[in-house]
């Protein structure tokens, strides 16, 4: 009964402002402070100012709400550690599937037994990839 008639003065007063708003020719302000005015008379005709005053004074409610928080925390800090760098169990699906994804370390199967050069020679080789280029070069007229 008090919240509802807090409720309807404060609309009065708020509307008595939009009265002398729209008497100074303000009247889109105006029309915005009867906006607000009106909505705690809204919330009251709907009984949610009932429910709130009831909530506010309740320690179950308070408890609920407590409750509430504890679970936003736990997903919050749950997605956090997920975030920078996951739980075990996502680490070792992370480590298969990178061991799956890695290509072989060598091409020796596909080259063959004796296609590779021995790694002591390895001036030779660039000569060679020179004399390549060199002869593309002089091909094309450069």
């Amino acid at each position: 009964m008090i919240a509802q008639t807090v409720c309807t003065a404060v609309s009065v007063a708020d509307l008595g402002v939009a009265v002398v708003t729209a008497y100074r020719k303000r009247f889109l302000a105006a029309a915005r402070i009867a906006a607000y005015a009106l909505v705690p008379v809204g919330l009251v005709m709907t009984g949610v100012i009932g429910w709130v005053a009831h909530s506010v004074f309740s320690p179950v409610a308070w408890a609920g709400f407590g409750v509430l928080g504890v679970a936003c925390l736990l997903f919050l800090g749950t997605r956090a550690v997920e975030r920078r760098g996951g739980g075990q169990e996502e680490r070792r699906v992370r480590r298969g599937a990178r061991r799956e994804a890695v290509a072989p370390t060598s091409a020796d199967p596909a080259l063959g037994k004796g296609a590779r050069p021995a790694s002591g020679s390895r001036k030779g080789n660039a000569s060679e990839d020179y004399s390549d280029i060199e002869a593309i070069l002089k091909k094309h007229g450069l």
